[in-house]
């Protein structure tokens, strides 16, 4: 049956699409909040599969039935931002709106991804060409020595702070991921960038850390090329619809935010979602960043400390907080400084306990 449509003071009332009574849909135009489209409203009864819900500075595009998305930000200030949507196999739309979520079986398997209708231009970029903005070069890499890896003396040390939290996401299979077109953090080439990306990457599958823990973690990954696809992220650090390509690149994203992380996943009851794509995108419009930190180093973001934060939010952690500054995946930022390339206790646990 057809879901029967009126509008009402800005809003629409709907069949309730296998819900109980009718459904109020939010006003057909605009952004919508976390409070004009609530949890249990039904994408089948109310159209709004393709726009913005926003929640604490991020956003995400709400994807079809039995798709779940998901946004992680690194900031500048170490506020925590980020939350994720759910649309159920039958419409309805649920919410986890703070930074991490209850650990959960995660005995799931690796479905095929199928993408009927992926997001796309004419020349095949995903949304605005943000990542045209070059980053400035690099200069420090190789006229100084490397800054040491060291804990920050007002925190736990990596090795005993034993803090994590997860999303609800698991890559069930390998994460197989592109490097995008445009220019690359510290105006780095495309080589020089998949190489830095893929160490960072490699920090997390292989539980790179000096705590002595073994690597008994199962994610893998494996760089596929480049591609003209863009991260399917905005300038405002929202995700956009996603294109069926996991694109690291660089580019525009909102003020105050240093990197972002989208991912989508498919529900699956009871264990952890199956990762579908995940997008890193650099913010080089309001950064600079560097390959190599050293002891002149000034207002530069290290590349690999960065991309192993962004690569932990890709196999499912979440943030701790800026309490925890000398673990990975703190809230705070990563600011000439190249200790979270190396993963401490709590990183480590928390990649035990989804793989």
């Amino acid at each position: 049956m057809t879901a029967s449509i009126s509008f009402v003071g800005g809003g629409a009332y709907a069949d309730g699409g296998g819900l109980d009574g009718p459904q109020v849909c939010p006003p057909a135009t605009g952004e919508l909040t976390v409070s004009t489209l609530p949890a249990g409203t039904s994408v089948i009864s109310c159209p709004v599969v393709g726009r913005v819900v926003t929640f604490g500075g991020t956003g995400v595009t709400v994807p079809e039935p039995n798709t779940a998305v998901g946004v992680d930000t690194l900031t500048a200030d170490g506020e925590s931002l980020g939350f994720s949507l759910e649309v159920s196999a039958d419409g309805v739309v649920s919410y986890n709106l703070s930074d991490s979520s209850p650990d959960a079986p995660t005995g799931g398997i690796d479905a095929t991804d199928s993408l009927g209708n992926p997001s796309t231009t004419p020349d095949d970029v995903t949304d605005e060409p943000d990542s045209v903005d070059p980053d400035a070069l690099d200069s420090s890499s190789g006229v100084e020595p490397e800054l040491p890896d060291l804990d920050s003396p007002s925190a736990a040390g990596a090795c005993s702070d034993g803090s994590y939290s997860t999303n609800d996401l698991k890559e069930y299979g390998t994460y197989n991921w592109y490097i995008g077109d445009g220019g690359m953090p510290g105006g780095l080439s495309r080589s020089s960038a998949q190489a830095a990306f893929a160490d960072a990457i490699n920090n997390i599958t292989g539980s790179y850390n000096n705590c002595g823990y073994g690597d008994s973690v199962s994610a893998s990954s494996h760089y596929s090329g480049t591609t003209t696809y863009e991260a399917d992220i905005n300038s405002s650090s929202s995700c956009t619809s996603r294109d069926g390509k996991s694109t690291w690149d660089a580019g525009n994203l909102k003020s105050g935010v240093v990197a972002t992380t989208c991912w989508w996943s498919w529900p699956t009851p009871g264990v952890k979602n199956d990762l579908r794509e995940a997008d890193v995108r650099f913010n080089t419009t309001d950064y600079n960043f560097t390959n190599s930190p050293t002891s002149s180093c000034s207002n530069l973001y290290d590349i690999r400390s960065v991309g192993t934060h962004e690569a932990g939010h890709v196999f499912g952690m979440g943030h701790v907080s800026s309490a925890h500054s000398n673990l990975t995946m703190t809230t705070n930022s990563i600011l000439c400084s190249t200790i979270a390339r190396t993963l401490g206790k709590g990183d480590v646990l928390g990649l035990r306990s989804i793989y």
